[in-house]
């Protein structure tokens, strides 16, 4: 059972943001004194939307969340982090309140790539910091990778490099069969099947494995569900069904150790004991490439720490030490480098 405690908050997070006007809840919702202002990046398809923390006269750090999820994910943690920096969270098209792709299309984790780019020519930054999260932190690492002069560092959270797929041909017959039958279910106007807030918060619980615990459910539902025109009691979530078919990097670990050599930059990876993650590719490609990073870039450190692929949003604590440390070492701009707002 939930705290009393805690479940209060979680309601009340949940609320909050569904009584805003765009569902959006700017103050951080624990009553930290740190407040996030709200970002609308246009872009040809739509816009990017996002959460802004701290202060607007320096390049903030980019936040990139994981599949599925929505900057919801970092709700916790920022307002743990140093506050002399800002920092900077995006929902990828197809999450939270940010444009879907158009009709017709599949999403694919390299578009998301192309993204960071995007985002990097729009503010004009020289330098890009990226705190990242799961397939946040996958394509992260090969923009890293490709791009290594225009990335100041990388913060990754219980993920490090694109998955190896022993049947490549299986996954991609099955992964384009099933995106056109969500291209077909967007374009029918009936409304996707609705829940109550307890079965919101049992859904999400049960699909992330038990990664992120009932308590903080709300932080990522507050951005991940529509309120239903049909029940008054009910919301249906509001990411892309095409995203549960991303197609995702389809690199080799070839491709992946060459990346790794290219990565000269602060590197850290937090790697979490009880994630799931851990068990989704045979762990002798994960070690190759970290043992690769460790011998061929200095820069590059190692965390474990106790808690499931969510840990930065259900125990912030854990990890929140380890990275303001990392970003007080590494981040060299601040002041220096104003952002294009």
């Amino acid at each position: 059972m939930w705290k009393s405690a805690e479940e209060t908050l979680a309601r009340e997070i949940f609320r909050h943001a569904k009584e805003s006007s765009d569902g959006e809840a700017i103050k951080d919702v624990r009553g930290n004194s740190k407040k996030a202002t709200k970002v609308r990046i246009d872009v040809p398809w739509g816009h990017i939307a996002g959460k802004w923390w701290g202060p607007k006269n320096g390049r903030p750090i980019l936040c990139i969340h994981g599949w599925q999820d929505n900057i919801g994910t970092f709700d916790t943690l920022i307002p743990l982090l140093p506050e002399e920096f800002g920092y900077l969270a995006i929902d990828l098209p197809g999450h939270g309140f940010s444009s879907p792709f158009p009709h017709g299309m599949s999403y694919t984790a390299y578009d998301y790539i192309w993204l960071i780019k995007r985002i990097q020519e729009i503010y004009e930054w020289e330098k890009i910091s990226i705190l990242c999260h799961s397939l946040g932190a996958l394509i992260t690492f090969v923009y890293a990778g490709l791009f290594p002069d225009k990335v100041e560092f990388v913060i990754a959270l219980d993920a490090l490099k694109p998955k190896i797929m022993p049947d490549i041909v299986d996954y991609l017959q099955t992964m384009l069969a099933n995106v056109a039958i969500e291209d077909e279910r967007n374009l029918n106007p009936s409304e996707p099947p609705s829940y109550t807030y307890d079965e919101l918060v049992e859904r999400l619980h049960i699909g992330t494995f038990k990664s992120i615990s009932p308590e903080y459910c709300p932080y990522i539902l507050s951005r991940g569900v529509r309120k239903s025109t049909k029940y008054p009691d009910k919301y249906y979530f509001n990411r892309d069904g095409r995203l549960k078919y991303l197609k995702h990097l389809l690199i080799s670990q070839e491709s992946c150790v060459i990346l790794a050599r290219r990565i000269n930059i602060p590197y850290m990876y937090i790697r979490c004991e009880q994630s799931v993650v851990k068990f989704w590719e045979e762990e002798k490609y994960l070690l190759e490439v970290i043992e690769e990073m460790k011998n061929c870039n200095p820069l590059f450190v190692m965390h474990q720490v106790n808690g499931r692929h969510h840990v930065h949003l259900t125990n912030p604590t854990v990890v929140s030490g380890t990275i303001s440390d990392f970003i007080r070492k590494n981040y060299k701009s601040n002041g220096k480098i104003k952002s294009k707002l």
